[in-house]
């Protein structure tokens, strides 16, 4: 029998991989084009649970789904090829993005609202990668938004705790990601996670994840973890060599093995389910592929936070076509039973990607 979290679940399924258009652009909290971290989006409520939902990508635009033009109330109507199929509602600006700094730099080009609820920030907006075909991610928009001039490139401790003080105040946001383009090839950006997170524990008691690719020295994770670092995140994005090779040669030369052994390292300091991967589906690697690295993940403790592949304009892959609604559910069904067992939940998570949860509809599956 069918029920209405199935049919929600689907539904959240398929618009994140078909993408939204929309009636109205206006509604909501602004779209953002570029960037790091889920771009191109839009935050949409359906059914009560908030998720990012793709509205300026090439797929979005011959999407079958349409959100008519909102009422007062904030609500659209959400139709499929020209037939209703409920409501929906966007999520409004939030308060904080109104302020500005004593300098002049609006709050919103530091940290973004993420979902309803979390506090998401590119500490250093540049990439030692980035700009080379040879080595930069072929997904990544790091430098779209920096170029636009819709971020600032280095977000400096104090402005985040400022930023932060004010989105717990106005907006009642629960818990904060910090991510960074990598830096240099030795902590790869730890150390200017630990001086931000220390910054922002220092002004509010804000759960955060931090995000980096894995330091050289492990004892970066116990630093992290000291400067009031709550969960970590160190992406995979793909999980075979020839994918990785291919679609992120630079980062990439980080072995899947090297990952592994840092997830390791990893979750001695933060504990089970603390730890997280983002994985992107639709990039190449097989549905087997993986489960198979998601099953290695969960023994280590590691909450693998698969989510679709989304093209990005001005990058390489900006024609690359998303993964279709039957691929992720063959993924995710499986890999939330996987959790289910192994007592990895999202809502377990203190704070970040996998707990939020917006960019993917995994954790409706979790409790099948």
């Amino acid at each position: 029998m069918t029920t209405q979290t199935d049919t929600n679940r689907r539904l959240i399924t398929e618009l994140q991989s078909r993408g939204l258009r929309l009636v109205d652009e206006s509604v909501g909290a602004p779209s953002r084009r570029g960037g790091a971290g889920p771009s191109d989006h839009k935050a949409v409520t359906v059914d009560g649970q908030t998720v990012m939902v793709p509205v300026h990508s090439s797929s979005a635009a011959v999407s079958p789904f349409e959100a008519g033009a909102s009422g007062a109330d904030g609500r659209a109507v959400l139709t499929r090829d020209g037939v209703r199929v409920g409501d929906i509602s966007f999520p409004t600006a939030p308060r904080f993005y109104r302020l500005q700094t004593l300098d002049g730099v609006p709050y919103w080009k530091i940290a973004q609202l993420h979902g309803t609820d979390v506090l998401a920030t590119t500490v250093l907006q540049t990439c030692v990668r980035y700009g080379r075909r040879a080595t930069s991610c072929q997904f990544c928009a790091i430098g779209e938004s920096l170029a636009a001039g819709r971020t600032i490139n280095r977000k400096l401790p104090e402005q985040l705790a400022e930023v932060a003080r004010a989105a717990v105040r106005l907006d009642g946001v629960r818990h904060m990601v910090m991510t960074t383009g990598t830096p240099n090839f030795t902590d790869r950006g730890a150390e200017l996670l630990c001086e931000s997170a220390f910054a922002v524990r220092a002004a509010v008691d804000l759960p955060i994840q931090a995000q980096c690719e894995p330091p050289d020295d492990p004892a970066w994770f116990a630093r992290l973890k000291a400067a009031g670092v709550d969960s970590l995140g160190m992406h995979l994005e793909a999980v075979t060599p020839e994918v990785r090779a291919r679609i992120m040669p630079g980062k990439a030369e980080v072995s899947v093995e090297q990952y592994m052994e840092a997830f390791a390292e990893a979750v001695s300091v933060f504990g089970r389910g603390q730890v997280s991967t983002y994985i992107l589906a639709g990039l190449g690697d097989s549905a087997d592929a993986i489960l198979d690295c998601c099953e290695r993940l969960v023994a280590l403790g590691v909450y693998p936070f698969v989510v679709p592949f989304v093209p990005v304009g001005g990058t390489p892959l900006a024609d690359h076509p998303p993964p279709d609604a039957h691929f992720m559910q063959s993924i995710l069904q499986p890999l939330g039973r996987m959790l289910a067992e192994a007592g990895l939940r999202s809502r377990d998570i203190k704070a970040g990607c996998g707990r939020c949860g917006a960019c993917s509809s995994l954790s409706t599956y979790e409790d099948d």
